[in-house]
């Protein structure tokens, strides 16, 4: 090696094992006002989720650059019967990190620092246990979710346990939920107020029978989902189960989309065209990425004016996509092409959120006659599809709900359909 290479070479070395290393931990933190608390007997959780920016300045290393992202805690032990609180991180996120194993990381950015980084990760984490009468609070460090987090907080003790649920949204995510205030989008005048179950089974089987385009006059995908509870049970089951939230369509989000679809990666938040339910683009959206940005499954979601006991009810649609094709029907020129058995998306759904422990009751309702394979409806960029006509309707309540205490609605039966449509067939 040529003597300039070769003290250029040691210069970058020691500027890299030089670098430094200055967090900044402030009192009050600087997500002081985005914190949630719940209690419940006895133990009162607070718990928050810092930003990128925030995470950064506080850990004095870009934790986001490797995937990592610190949850905030503070478990407040009041118990009556004085027991000691043992915080379950796994339950948090089952491949947590270490405050050594994520200093680690950082290790040939600042060698030099590497035991300072180290002593000031373990300093920041949240210390077992909770002893009766006291405070604690720390950092958890879990796998990056960008748009929207989920965070179960798990608490044991020797005869009794805890369990609390907080979702929070990435005020630096530009997801899709961010254009309308779900809080506003029905006037209580519009509002229909629903007791019974019969009064439900009815009103859902009346809500509209597919999406459509902006103008309303061309159907799209059949509108095969209802979920029904409080939003913040009904996100963090998605959560919880690897559903991501999407991002706006812009131009940064685009090239993302670009990059993923030439490299043949995945991106977990690519954004999803808009369908139109009661004159509007989804509320919400959320998509589970597999292999590639060619496959994912992804659904879209409109609040409707419908209200059981209190809970909110949506409406929604899901569908497996299987390929990309390129067309002028869509916005952006390319479009993902679906699974024309949409029966199986709803199927695969069901089976996915009832793992998420919240759960509690399933039901199907008929809303539309059945489509066949051999003569398919076709959505708004010209895919087929067959269903055999019914919407799967969920309700959500606090986890945990075990699989065997899930109630199924003697409401329609698409397998009986099925099988008397078979036996009908010539």
């Amino acid at each position: 090696m040529a003597p300039a290479r070769s003290i250029l070479l040691a210069g970058l070395l020691a500027l890299a094992g030089c670098r430094s290393f200055d967090p900044v931990v402030e009192d009050p933190p600087p997500f002081a006002d985005r914190v949630q608390a719940q209690a419940a007997e006895g133990v009162t959780v607070s718990c928050a989720v810092p930003t990128r920016a925030e995470a950064e300045a506080l850990y004095g290393v870009d934790l986001a650059r490797f995937g990592i992202q610190p949850i905030w805690l503070e478990v407040d032990n009041r118990d009556a019967d004085d027991r000691f609180w043992w915080l379950l991180p796994a339950g948090m996120d089952p491949h947590h990190y270490s405050p050594t194993e994520a200093a680690y990381a950082f290790h040939a950015d600042a060698s030099s620092l590497a035991e300072e980084i180290e002593g000031h990760f373990r300093e920041l984490h949240f210390a077992n246990p909770v002893p009766p009468g006291s405070k604690v609070s720390g950092y958890l460090l879990v796998n990056l979710d960008e748009g929207y987090k989920a965070v179960d907080v798990d608490l044991m003790s020797r005869e009794a346990s805890r369990s609390f649920t907080f979702v929070f949204v990435d005020p630096d995510f530009r997801a899709d939920f961010t254009r309308v205030d779900l809080d506003a989008i029905w006037a209580p005048e519009e509002l229909v107020h629903l007791d019974t179950e019969d009064e439900l089974r009815a009103a859902i089987a009346d809500l509209p029978t597919c999406t459509n385009d902006r103008s309303g006059e061309s159907e799209g995908d059949p509108l095969n989902l209802v979920m029904v509870g409080e939003r913040r049970e009904v996100f963090a089951a998605m959560v919880r189960r690897g559903w991501h939230a999407t991002e706006l369509i812009t131009r940064g989000s685009l090239w993302r989309t670009v990059k993923s679809f030439l490299s043949g990666s995945r991106y977990r938040y690519s954004p999803i065209s808009p369908l139109y339910v009661y004159g509007r683009p989804q509320d919400f959206s959320a998509q589970k990425a597999r292999g590639s940005i060619n496959e994912r499954n992804h659904m879209r979601f409109w609040q409707t004016p419908l209200r059981f006991r209190g809970r909110e009810v949506w409406v929604g649609q899901i569908s497996r996509d299987i390929g990309v094709k390129f067309t002028l029907k869509s916005p952006t020129i390319s479009t993902h092409v679906i699974d024309p058995d949409v029966d199986e998306a709803r199927r695969y759904l069901l089976e996915d959120l009832a793992y998420s422990q919240t759960v509690v009751s399933v039901g199907f309702v008929r809303a539309q006659e059945r489509v066949t394979r051999e003569a398919p409806r076709f959505n708004l960029v010209g895919d087929p599809y067959f269903t055999d006509g019914h919407r799967v309707v969920m309700f959500f309540e606090r986890r945990p709900v075990a699989l065997d205490a899930m109630r199924f609605l003697p409401w329609d039966d698409p397998g009986k359909v099925r099988i008397l449509t078979e036996e009908a067939a010539p």
